[in-house]
């Protein structure tokens, strides 16, 4: 194998983005078949490289800046995985996108997204890879902004926190090399036991979650959502951006720092996957709009990985990496169905819409398939990676045990709304000339749920074939992670299964509408205020950071105007009362002048006498 094949999953898509960028066409058919030939060429590209190893380094730049890409388990695993989800959500955005404006961005942005996720993935230097981690901001703001015509602001809120936080990973990364002196990845080895080792994991991982979209770093994925075309949600924050946080979250974890059970850096990682897993999960669970609740378990779903990762033991980390893949999977498919949906009924408004099971059956069984999925329900594959996940948690203690099962309780309660909502409740208006979605929609969507299946019933392939070699490279010893979980984890899965059906039964009973069937739960005192400080924006980051600009302005202008009031007001009345003593002072008597005279040379004197 040529080393220049390295470079071809790179070079192709950005080139052919830049390419396709600043053409516009009325139809778009031509950038759609491009964007599509582009991908399967990148995904034929993984699959020939996979397997094997490679290395390319060319001097670049001084400081050690090599031009080093590499190839391995880990990083091919990933490669294909991001090729595969690029040419099936292409295609779904041939038909998708048909007629709308601004498809030489979107596909320009697309193809660039693409190159630069492989340009990440196969870095070996982490100044390269921060290279193409920061040349994401560009198609992500732009994918954003076309939307509409006020999701600039989206995109600008996008842009400054997931900036901000790589800016905290660029000064992670000059620590490392202040303490290895090297920037080759495959070479950095820092113990976290020292407060500048410690510092620099935290800062590192910092753009790790923010690019997987960890809380607190998520607020802009509900926002766009609502603002950008549904196929961004399927390849930017639902699978590319989640296999590309993930796999340097582990690696930093698994390579560039070896976390240890016993490290307070790991009961950290838990937490914050479980804050993440409850508090997004909560937030999903009271939307009324399909994709803002599936961007919310978009979110909440990044909290099992973190978990998994975070437990530092191996099945936990295998059932972390292997979520990840499962989420990008089941997550693509449930945005796929969302895309269907409001490209046939014209709305994603719960309320608005109501039994399509049966003018969209195809779309219905791909959606239950992949609710199913991230709800944990055997045999799919999200059973499975969450089985291992909560093994790991068990592993190190029963609380992060208990956050990980009340998270799947939601998850299944919000699911069932949104299934029932869209595809079994009452017809909305106008809901009688819907019809099925095309086939170029519904090939991803079925090929992803069946993704769901295998990946579920065989999981002992990807397990063997994709993960443990991954996490073998990194020197951990995968052990036995299948084959079945413990019948005390399966017991208490399908009891928080069981209790989320009756959930909503019973509040479907009271209502009679499945998308307020769980309105009970966001009236429960005490979580009703929460609530009301989410809902107004009082928790996210962004607006937090906002207020505290606008506080800081007011308080320097505070300042300002006091300054200016010293100076122009007390300093003035301060020389008047002192030029007017000292003109009662001037009598014309000579006495009294020399006296004064007198007077102050005697004090100079005695001064200088000291």
């Amino acid at each position: 194998m040529s080393e220049l094949n390295l470079v071809l999953p790179i070079a192709v898509p950005i080139i052919a983005g830049i390419l396709v960028l600043p053409f516009r066409a009325a139809r778009g058919t031509v950038h759609a078949i491009i964007t599509f030939a582009v991908a399967a060429f990148t995904l034929a590209l993984s699959l020939a490289l996979f397997g094997s190893e490679a290395a390319l380094s060319v001097p670049w730049a001084p400081f050690g800046l090599d031009f080093s890409l590499r190839l391995y388990s880990f990083s091919a695993f990933i490669l294909v995985a991001a090729a595969g989800f690029g040419t099936l959500i292409s295609l779904y955005a041939a038909a998708f996108m048909r007629g709308k404006e601004k498809q030489n961005q979107f596909y320009g942005y697309f193809l660039l997204t693409m190159g630069l996720v492989n340009g990440a993935v196969l870095s070996d230097n982490l100044l390269l890879m921060l290279f193409f981690w920061e040349g994401l901001l560009v198609p992500l703001y732009g994918m954003i902004a076309i939307g509409s015509e006020k999701s600039y602001r989206t995109a600008t809120k996008a842009l400054i926190i997931v900036g901000a936080s790589d800016l905290c990973m660029m000064l992670g990364i000059a620590m490392v090399y202040s303490i290895t002196g090297t920037l080759t990845i495959s070479k950095v080895s820092v113990a976290t036991g020292s407060a500048l080792g410690s510092a620099a994991f935290i800062l590192m991982a910092i753009g790790a979650f923010s690019k997987a979209g960890s809380i607190p770093f998520h607020s802009w994925i509900p926002d766009a959502a609502r603002a950008a075309a549904l196929p961004f949600m399927a390849i930017l924050p639902a699978s590319l951006e989640k296999l590309l946080g993930i796999y340097f979250l582990s690696r930093i974890c698994l390579d560039l720092f070896a976390l240890t059970p016993d490290s307070w850096l790991s009961v950290l990682l838990m937490a914050l996957g479980c804050v993440t897993i409850i508090i997004a999960v909560l937030m999903a669970l009271i939307q009324k709009e399909y994709k803002r609740l599936l961007s919310y378990h978009a979110i909440s779903q990044v909290g099992y990985m973190v978990l998994g990762i975070g437990t530092a033991v191996p099945i936990g980390i295998m059932g972390g990496i292997f979520h990840m893949i499962n989420h990008a999977i089941y997550k693509s498919c449930l945005f796929l169905t969302g895309g269907a949906v409001e490209h046939r009924a014209g709305t994603t408004q719960l309320e608005k819409l109501g039994g399509l099971r049966a003018a969209m059956p195809v779309t219905c069984i791909c959606f239950l398939v992949a609710a199913a999925s991230i709800s944990g329900v055997p045999p799919f594959n999200g059973f499975f990676s969450k089985e291992m996940v909560y093994a790991g948690a068990l592993e190190r203690g029963p609380v992060f045990y208990i956050f990980a099962v009340i998270g799947s309780f939601f998850t299944a309660a919000s699911f069932l709304k949104l299934g029932h909502a869209v595809y079994f409740d009452r017809k909305g208006d106008g809901m009688e000339r819907v019809r099925e979605a095309s086939p170029a929609m519904l090939i991803p969507m079925v090929a992803l749920a069946l993704l769901c299946v295998v990946f579920g019933v065989w999981n002992a392939w990807p397990l063997d074939t994709l993960i443990a070699p991954s996490i073998a490279a990194s020197g951990v010893t995968p052990g036995e992670t299948h084959g079945g979980a413990s019948v005390f984890l399966v017991v208490m899965t399908c009891v928080a299964l069981g209790g989320a059906i009756l959930n909503h039964l019973s509040g479907y009973h009271i209502t009679r509408r499945g998308f307020t069937a769980v309105d009970h739960i966001h009236e429960t005192p005490g979580l009703s205020w929460a609530y009301e400080r989410a809902e107004n924006r009082y928790n996210d980051i962004y607006d937090l950071g906002k207020r505290a600009l606008v506080f800081c302005a007011r308080l320097l202008m505070k300042v300002d105007r006091a300054v200016d009031w010293v100076f122009e007001r007390l300093a003035v009345a301060a020389a008047y009362a002192t030029t007017a003593r000292l003109r009662a002072l001037q009598t014309g008597n000579y006495s009294l002048y020399i006296v004064l005279c007198l007077a102050g040379a005697a004090a100079v004197v005695a001064y200088l006498v000291q």
